[in-house]
């Protein structure tokens, strides 16, 4: 499935269907499906290699960019990364990818490994360069090297999805194990997903369990999710649906579109088998809707599609038409389906 000062990475999700929101006929009832074979079923939340390396907080916005730009020009490394960081962010300056890359690769090449990881996110990106893939993982592995976790974590990342190099489970493992052991969050989530998966170490979830808390309790949102499915369907953890929501509301309090899809979904379990003429009396039918529309308005096909249902069955049709198209529009079967019928 990576930002100064600010993250300006993203994520990849390999999350599969969470569940299907289905109508009965006649009665008002929301039920769920939620997958339960394999951990394939179940989300990995990883993170791709656009993360870029922070300087010592708020350093380039303390000096006047005038001072900055003199200390760079005379050659210092670190005023170097720091207007490139300026630059990039468009703190102090306006946005200038160019810039930025300019000045990255000054100090990149006088080894500074934030340099050289940023320098590998522009490359990546394609901002401010031609997007190389290949050079990006050259200037990662520089940063990594020197033992830059955030580039040993992109670098892994690369070789995970075969980006610059030749897929290697092994090697992204190695890479990512570096990194979590430094304590950088993104690097433990995404080698609790290579635990999960099987991929470059034997499967064991339990490990996959011990890599996501050591992320979620850091407050990484994807991890927090992970960590949430492994506790729904008992993986690596004993079965515990109260630990799962309160690992999925973590991360959907930070706006995690899955985790909040999946606090709609238990919800609307809960309302299995209800009859009533107006389930929006429910309270948790409020929480349905609530979690389920943020989820839906992040752009979340299945949210959307749920969002249709979930409408239908408050009497608000044509709101439920307008949801189950933006689903078909993402190519959703199931509003696809709806909107057919």
């Amino acid at each position: 499935m990576r930002p100064a000062l600010n993250s300006v990475g993203g994520v990849r999700s390999r999350t599969l269907p969470h569940g299907l929101f289905l109508f009965i006929a006649e009665i008002s009832i929301l039920s769920v499906i939620v997958p339960s074979v394999g951990m394939a079923q179940i989300g990995i939340k990883e993170t791709t290699p656009a993360r870029q390396s922070v300087q010592q907080k708020a350093s380039a916005q303390e000096e006047d960019v005038k001072t900055l730009r003199q200390k760079a020009e005379q050659g210092d490394a670190t005023a170097q990364f720091n207007l490139g960081v300026m630059y990039d962010m468009g703190q102090g300056v306006p946005q200038d990818y160019t810039q930025a890359v300019a000045w990255y690769r000054k100090a990149a090449e006088q080894s500074h490994a934030g340099a050289q990881n940023n320098l590998g996110s522009k490359y990546y990106k394609g901002h401010g360069v031609v997007q190389d893939h290949t050079q990006a993982m050259a200037w990662y592995r520089k940063a990594a090297e020197q033992g830059s976790a955030t580039g040993q974590d992109n670098l892994g990342s690369m070789f995970r999805d075969g980006e610059g190099a030749a897929q290697d489970y092994t090697e992204a493992v190695a890479w990512y194990r570096k990194s979590a052991e430094q304590g950088q969050a993104s690097a433990q989530n995404n080698l609790g997903s290579m635990y999960q998966a099987g991929e470059g170490v034997p499967q064991d979830y339990k490990q996959a369990v011990v890599w996501y808390r050591k992320a979620a309790e850091q407050g990484h949102a994807h991890a927090q999710a992970n960590l949430g499915l492994m506790y729904y369907a008992g993986r690596g953890v004993p079965k515990d649906h109260a630990q799962a929501v309160a690992w999925y509301r973590k991360a959907a309090e930070q706006g995690d579109a899955d985790a909040q899809f999946f606090l709609g979904i238990y919800y609307g379990e809960r309302l299995t088998g209800l009859r009533s003429r107006d389930i929006r009396a429910y309270e948790d039918f409020k929480e349905a809707l609530l979690w389920t529309r943020k989820a839906a308005e992040q752009g979340l096909a299945e949210a959307q599609d749920a969002m249709g249902l979930l409408c239908f069955l408050s009497g608000d049709s044509a709101q439920g038409v307008a949801w189950y198209r933006k689903a078909a529009e993402e190519g959703n079967k199931s509003a696809q389906l709806h909107l057919g019928e």
